[in-house]
């Protein structure tokens, strides 16, 4: 149960952080965003301390990864499937079918760094916690 909770808060606080983002970024969300937010926070969170002996950069590159699988999974869904048109990389450079793109994938590097240090904070303030004595 501890570990469900655990996820749950995790995946809570990264739904709302990439919405958050995203409406700084481009003005707008969407509510698809939000779950998709939710889960690259989760697995970039369990990634962060999978690899924690790993540098920096390499966590960076798999988290990029991640997230950059994740949005084209998401993307082939929602855009292509669904035909929600939630966002369209197609006039970019090296576009995989509009989906994904490398300059995202290499804002996604960049973001993974205050990511992992929020992952690791909120491990060591929320869930590492001794309990209180009475």
């Amino acid at each position: 149960m501890k570990r469900f909770k655990e996820n749950a808060m995790v995946y809570l606080i990264g739904s709302v952080g990439y919405s958050g983002i995203e409406i700084l970024w481009r003005g707008f969300t969407h509510w698809t965003m939000a779950v998709t937010g939710g889960i690259c926070f989760l697995l970039l969170y369990r990634l962060n301390f999978r690899c924690r002996k790993e540098h920096w950069a390499m966590k960076c590159l798999k988290g990029s990864a991640i997230i950059t699988g994740v949005e084209f999974v998401v993307g082939c869904i929602v855009n292509r499937q669904l035909h929600w048109n939630v966002w369209d990389y197609s006039s970019s450079f090296g576009n995989l079918l509009g989906q994904v793109c490398p300059l995202y994938s290499m804002l996604w590097f960049f973001l993974c760094i205050p990511v992992f240090k929020l992952a690791t904070g909120l491990k060591k303030r929320l869930f590492l916690r001794s309990p209180r004595r009475a």
